[in-house]
């Protein structure tokens, strides 16, 4: 995976959210990857540990910085208003730029909110949610 700096164009459909997180995730941008987060989103790297603001790109950054593409495979998506559940299966997978077998999976549980634009970004990102 390569780095290209781009600007993904962010979603409308909270369903289509997690299409966009991995096309982020993929262009290699950490840039691109940090758009589909809220400002003040949480993320939990690990089961138990959570991160938020300027920590919160450097996780996820060091996850794109694997070199591996993520493939994800939304299982349910339930909206209320502003916000919405995420359940998403996802695999990292492949050989690391440094010839490591990477071996990553998990099923997500996020939550998106709406923005005064109608765009969804990640207010809650546990990509290791039924840990």
């Amino acid at each position: 995976m390569t780095h290209h700096p781009t600007t993904l164009p962010l979603t409308t459909d909270p369903a289509q959210h997690p299409a966009v997180f991995a096309a982020a995730f993929n262009s290699g941008d950490p840039d691109a990857l940090a758009r589909v987060y809220e400002p003040d989103a949480l993320f939990v790297p690990t089961p138990g540990r959570t991160t938020t603001g300027p920590s919160l790109a450097r996780a996820s950054a060091e996850f794109q910085s694997l070199g591996v593409p993520i493939t994800v495979r939304p299982r349910h998506t339930y909206v209320t208003g502003d916000l919405a559940l995420l359940i998403v299966d996802w695999t990292i997978e492949g050989t690391a730029p440094d010839g490591t077998d990477v071996h990553l999976t998990g099923t997500a549980t996020d939550i998106a909110r709406r923005d005064p634009d109608g765009h969804w970004r990640y207010a809650v990102d546990n990509p290791f949610g039924t840990a």
